[in-house]
């Protein structure tokens, strides 16, 4: 008989952090470790401006050219609407499983599962994502890093093909720290984290000072481009790639000191600091670059600026600091999922729920959970083997994901605010009232629930000047409408059978996690 959350009896707690934890039903068995700086380096991390910025800026300048600035913003905005939701639950619910355990409490055990079944799924492809952001600098820094040979332009096919080899790289080194220790973990993110805002300045200010032309470019529009609507909305891509994540210091509540506090405070600091340095280092990009019509900014991105702008000494110095962020962004993101999968696993609601939910007293990580998304991310990145679509198919597809597991939290969330059912007051571990909205509540509940409605289609509609811009691939094109159905429908048939399974057993369905 598979155990829940309602089984275990929480051991006496040790602090007032502790303390709050039984009060949901769980013990404390992962490492409280973290505090601010810390948390602030899991949300920043995950984002990684460094990382996605550099991976995604080639494709949104084919597309939008340089009005795709102004993107930027207009996601910054929707997202810290939903910020701002996430800053509210992460005070009221600070357990690890953020998204699952939110959508759960608002609304039912069902619906908080498959919303916690599509982040973690999402996550997973994040971090194959993530991984692949490798090839986008590691071969401008030194042309031995295209290990495979040829061309390494990731839309070609053996620089897909060798994204895939240094992902795999990386993913074994991410892995391995990631069942290390809680401490070890969190020295490799603030470090890292430290060493991606000090470059990420760097990088602006050395780019702002080498400028070829003025912000009023960011006006202008590729040559011959009649359907301005459509090439922001694709162009919007990489800012929705980048601001994503800002959930994973709730997702590390578990582990942090004073979480009612810390995690709202981290969760909109992370996003605003990553918002400000992104746009700054996207506008930076284009007024610096050589050139805006030989066609290499959407191809090689910023890479190509740095090291043209700066001197190919400079330029590939600050391109290795780039790799430490993509190395340190898998790495959180990673984390992120493993939490999320040890805490369904802990309720019970996962295949195999026993190992995945075990931590390691001594390191205090659950140890099964890293080796779970390590493999299942390295197996992703073999699609790029197949095709150097698969590139764009699997950044988009996490996307998409994340997106509309963001939604079925701020959709119950909103219903909540209607009914007048949403819990409200209390106070934080130094006896301060919790974050709130207040009555901006329901107005920004009801953007920020539009918005990633509106962007999960956006992401998801079947572009195929986008997607299979080649022709011949279809799967491609339908790559992420057909990943979300696949990952639905496989859902829907375990949540079935474990549900006959326990009818025949004369099992009891498990409650809403936290609830009797």
């Amino acid at each position: 008989m598979t155990s829940t959350a309602h089984d275990v009896r929480p051991e006496p707690p040790h602090s007032p952090d502790d303390r709050s934890l039984t009060e949901f039903g769980y013990r404390q068995e992962l490492h409280r470790s973290l505090r601010g700086y810390a948390s602030f380096a899991a949300g920043f991390s995950f984002i990684s401006v460094l990382t996605t910025v550099f991976q995604f800026f080639a494709f949104g300048y084919a597309f939008g050219g340089p009005v795709f600035f102004w993107t930027w913003p207009a996601v910054l905005i929707g997202q810290l609407l939903v910020a701002a939701c996430f800053a509210e639950l992460a005070a009221r619910y600070p357990i690890s499983g953020a998204i699952y355990q939110w959508s759960s409490r608002l609304s039912n055990p069902t619906f908080g599962w498959f919303a916690g079944w599509i982040m973690v799924i999402g996550q997973i492809v994040v971090v194959a994502a993530a991984a692949l952001a490798l090839q986008m600098v590691m071969p401008a820094i030194w042309s031995g890093f295209q290990i495979v040979g040829g061309d390494p332009a990731p839309t070609t096919a053996t620089g897909a093909a060798n994204a895939a080899v240094l992902g795999v790289i990386l993913l074994a080194l991410t892995t391995f720290v990631n069942v290390l220790d809680n401490r070890v973990l969190s020295v490799v993110n603030r470090v890292g984290v430290t060493a991606e805002i000090i470059g990420a300045i760097l990088i602006i200010v050395l780019l702002l000072t080498h400028s070829e032309r003025s912000p009023g470019i960011t006006f202008h529009t590729t040559e011959g481009s009649t359907d301005l609507l459509g090439a922001l909305l694709v162009g919007s891509f990489m800012a929705a790639y980048v601001m994503i994540g800002f959930d994973s210091a709730g997702e590390m509540s578990e582990e942090t000191h004073h979480p009612r506090r810390t995690a709202p405070r981290t969760i909109l600091t992370a996003l605003g600091a990553a918002g400000l340095l992104g746009g700054l280092l996207v506008l930076a990009g284009l007024l610096a670059a050589p050139s805006l019509t030989d066609g290499r900014l959407g191809v090689d991105g910023l890479s190509y600026v740095l090291t043209s702008s700066l001197g190919d000494g400079v330029g590939r110095f600050l391109l290795a600091d780039v790799v430490v962020a993509i190395a340190v962004a898998t790495l959180a993101i990673q984390t992120s999922a493993c939490r999320m999968l040890f805490s369904m696993a802990r309720d019970g609601r996962l295949p195999f729920a026993g190992s995945l939910s075990r931590v390691n007293p001594r390191t205090g990580m659950p140890t099964a959970p890293a080796l779970v998304v390590g493999v299942l991310a390295a197996a992703l990145l073999l699609l790029n083997f197949a095709s150097p679509e698969a590139f764009l198919a699997i950044g988009t597809t996490c996307i998409v994901m994340l997106y509309l597991a963001y939604a079925m939290v701020t959709g119950p969330l909103l219903v909540r605010r209607l009914k007048g059912t949403l819990p409200s007051g209390g106070t934080d571990e130094t006896g301060k009232p919790l974050f709130s909205l207040g009555r901006w509540g329901t107005p920004v509940n009801a953007l920020a629930l539009l918005y990633g409605l509106f962007m999960t289609a956006n992401l998801a509609w079947p572009r195929a000047e986008v997607y299979d811009p080649a022709g011949g691939h279809w799967y491609f094109q339908w790559f992420t409408l057909l990943f979300l159905l696949t990952t639905v429908a496989l859902g829907l048939l375990y949540h079935l059978t474990r549900t006959r399974r326990m009818r025949a057993t004369g099992e009891s369905t498990p409650a809403a996690p936290g609830q009797p």
